[in-house]
């Protein structure tokens, strides 16, 4: 690619400059981006940004005007292949990762520019004077960089390791330094203004809320609905008596939840309160649960439900509170093997008894549960399941010595390796009875098709139960009968709990046949 415009450029080999360091070549390489192929476009910046990364001469002020050009030119491109990643149900897993690797590595490549600018600046050598008076931008952009990488490692559940919010720390700090931490800055391509101090807040708000139990759309409007009341968030180098989070910009942690206060008190040290930010929060999730309109300033980048948002404001909610959520039971060590299916209809199957003795065809794990509490358990995988394994799947399990299975759904999971994950799996039910659930006909000539499902008899209110369905089958205008042991029961429908991938998991109350 560089050779192929040296030689359009005219240079000699000997006095020959990067492409991107010569304006004219820059504004055309930037020009014949192609426009009407988003993955083709930034995998082409994608490749610019790594030739610039791997010539050793070229100045840091030219360095900063090509990273923020192309910056600037990747983000309609960005956007489109963010929604297709995150809201197509239809991605193969090569697809999902095709496009993660690439975006993952223009945040990647565009964060290590940056960050040779920020070198270039502190060195003062040539191009870095020059480029003094774009500090506030370049950390502003820079951090905004790395949150790029930590969001994307957050879509594939990968803890955030401690070098990048180093990163981050050390960008703030120069911000700091140069006293330009706070000042604002154009947002790229003219929406609005940010500033370091601002861009290093909204990452820290996200990390507080673990992400680790929203699915990767979660993640993006909690990420953006953080945003929004991010104004009423307070990060001071003070701690407050309301402070919840803490973060040392000099070290190689993450932020932490301040149960106590630090050892010793260090001038790198900043506090994280929402402040009236959680108000803000709390207020449109009580208009949204009453039937209210998302109010139009808030930008979330598409048009979502109600349905979809409240779930994710409930979760900034509870973790963005002056007291975040504890964990409700305690947590005891085991090591323990457990059998494994997954989704609604290998569950029915292993509920009804049909799985005794072998697998019957359904696909069978064996995972090692680490711990156990009332609430669930976690386990550690050595294998990574095939693309089922997601924040709210369902699976049915049968720990080693027992004979009846149980369900449970997954809420948390990190990626710890390529080949290692860890799980949090939520305890649904201890036992659930296959049925095959019917629309009540209006004539009882009339033939209606079932559908396999599960009762769940635990938990529930006094007169009813809870029952798993295939996914999208809940109606609430749908009074639902099934045959148990020669009688006939009817369900009044209640309330949708939850929807899955393939299940709706709903309420309903018993009523007596007429």
């Amino acid at each position: 690619m560089f050779e192929r415009f040296l030689g359009r450029s005219g240079f000699g080999a000997a006095k020959a400059e990067h492409p991107l360091a010569v304006p004219r070549e820059l504004r055309r390489i930037v020009d014949q981006l192609p426009a009407g192929d988003a993955f083709r476009a930034l995998d082409e910046i994608v490749g610019w940004l790594e030739s610039a990364l791997n010539s050793g001469e070229f100045p840091g002020n030219r360095l900063y005007e090509a990273l923020s050009q192309l910056d600037d030119a990747a983000q309609p491109h960005l956007r489109r292949l963010a929604r297709e990643y995150l809201q197509s149900a239809r991605l193969t897993h090569g697809e999902e990762r095709r496009l993660w690797t690439t975006i993952h590595g223009f945040w990647t490549a565009l964060a290590a520019g940056y960050e040779r600018c920020l070198q270039a600046v502190r060195a003062g050598n040539r191009g870095g004077e020059a480029l003094k008076a774009a500090l506030p931008g370049l950390c502003a952009r820079l951090i905004s960089a790395l949150g790029g990488v930590l969001k994307w490692e957050q879509f594939h559940y990968t803890p955030s390791a401690g070098a990048l919010w180093q990163r981050l720390g050390a960008a703030l700090l120069a911000a700091e330094a140069d006293g330009v931490a706070t000042r604002a800055v154009p947002l790229r391509g003219g929406r609005g203004m940010t500033s370091a101090q601002q861009e290093y807040v909204g990452i820290v708000a996200v990390q507080a809320v673990s992400t680790d139990s929203l699915l990767p759309l979660e993640i993006e409007l909690a990420e953006r609905l953080a945003a929004h009341f991010q104004a009423g968030f307070v990060f001071s180098a003070a701690a407050e008596h309301d402070s919840v989070y803490w973060v040392d910009l000099a070290q190689a942690q993450p932020p932490l939840r301040l149960a106590r206060m630090p050892q010793q008190a260090l001038p790198t040290q900043r506090f994280f309160k929402p402040a009236a930010g959680h108000a803000g929060i709390a207020a449109l999730l009580h208009d949204l649960e009453r039937g209210g309109d998302l109010p139009p300033e808030i930008n979330l980048g598409a048009h979502y439900s109600a349905g979809a948002l409240v779930p994710v404001l409930r979760h900034l909610a509870a973790h963005l509170a002056p007291v975040p959520p504890q964990r409700r039971h305690g947590r005891h060590g085991v090591k323990q093997r457990a059998a494994v299916v997954n989704g609604l209809a290998s569950a029915c199957l292993a509920c009804g008894g049909h799985l005794t003795g072998g697998a019957g065809g359904v696909p069978m794990e064996s995972w090692v549960v680490d711990n156990i509490s009332r609430g669930g358990f976690g386990a550690t995988l050595n294998t990574l399941p095939g693309e089922w394994l997601a924040i709210g799947a369902l699976i049915a399990f049968q720990p080693e010595g027992s004979s009846g299975w149980q369900l449970g759904i997954v809420r948390r999971c990190q990626r710890l390796g390529e080949a290692l994950a860890h799980v949090g799996i939520e305890t649904l039910a201890l036992r659930a009875t296959a049925v095959e659930l019917r629309a009540r006909a209006a004539s009882g000539y009339a033939a209606v098709a079932g559908m396999a499902a599960l009762l769940i008899d635990e938990g529930n209110a006094p007169g009813e139960l809870r029952a798993l369905l295939p996914v999208a089958s809940f109606d609430l205008r749908e009074i639902l009968e099934y045959t148990l042991d020669g009688r006939l029961q009817v369900l009044i429908p209640v309330e949708l709990v939850e929807r899955g991938t393939d299940y709706d998991l709903a309420r309903f109350r018993m009523a007596v046949p007429a």
